[in-house]
């Protein structure tokens, strides 16, 4: 039996997961070893790093539903079958940062949501937890499957650039969270919020500018503006037809996802 930790993982994938082997699994060096999840209409494999003899690493797949799916460890050598040395089950997961994604996108437009927002933010949450939630939460938006109507200012957009509103974008910017703004800017609809003034008459701009944000400020105004070092920035993902394909760079493990 191997041993996972953790035992589940959130929707959107991209966290890391530990595999212990036993006594027995530990083998020479030229063996390769690989995780494959079978979900009911999805199937994950991914390679893993050996941190030790007796452990692995690899990133978590992103999941279509929430679900238990058996995890099979299977080993790899060359002129030699390969062989299932392990199996377990393994849970995908919808957390907060995912309800957190979701809530905020359907509100896209909702000005009671958004107010209820800024009802948040006078509870400023350290900087550490800033950092985790943003990381999250963009993860997870970029996991969601967003309507192709989907827009930053929400679906009635026929409300004039002068009508002063709460936005995404102002809640993004007031927490000071880098990646989710990121994320919104290359929306459609993104753009155009900067320019929006709420009932104080700030623009997201603004804001970045008055709370001292100052790489926020850059990311909003400067043309050659990069995204900012998250999950994301170390994957790079190539789709073809069913299947895809992710490398995550941070620690060289590849995924491969196709319809089961």
């Amino acid at each position: 039996v191997m041993k996972l930790n953790p035992q589940q993982a959130p929707l959107y994938g991209d966290s890391v997961i530990t595999v212990q082997l036993t006594e027995e699994d530990k083998v020479e060096d030229d063996v390769v070893f690989y995780l494959v999840f079978t979900g009911s209409t999805v199937q994950h494999c991914t390679s893993t790093r050996k941190i030790n003899p007796g452990s692995l690493e690899t990133i978590s797949p992103g999941h279509d539903c929430c679900e238990t799916v058996k995890v099979a460890l299977c080993a790899s050598r060359e002129g030699h079958p390969v062989l299932v040395v392990a199996e377990e089950s393994f849970q995908f997961v919808q957390d907060e940062a995912y309800d957190a994604a979701q809530f905020l996108a359907t509100c896209a437009g909702n000005q009671q949501a958004l107010n209820f927002t800024r009802f948040l933010d006078r509870s400023r949450p350290p900087a550490a937890d800033v950092d985790f939630l943003d990381e999250k939460v963009a993860l997870a938006f970029r996991h969601l499957k967003l309507p192709a109507e989907w827009n930053v200012l929400g679906a009635d957009q026929s409300l004039t650039e002068n009508i002063p509103r709460e936005t995404l974008m102002h809640f993004a910017v007031r927490l000071g969270l880098l990646r989710l703004t990121w994320f919104l800017l290359q929306q459609p609809g993104g753009r155009g919020a900067l320019s929006i003034h709420n009932n104080e008459g700030a623009t997201p701009v603004s804001l970045a500018l008055e709370r001292g944000y100052q790489k926020l400020h850059q990311l909003l105004t400067e043309e050659g503006a990069r995204e900012p070092d998250s999950w994301s920035t170390l994957s790079h993902t190539v789709h073809q037809g069913d299947y895809s394909v992710k490398h995550h760079r941070g620690l060289d493990v590849y995924l491969l996802t196709a319809e089961a």
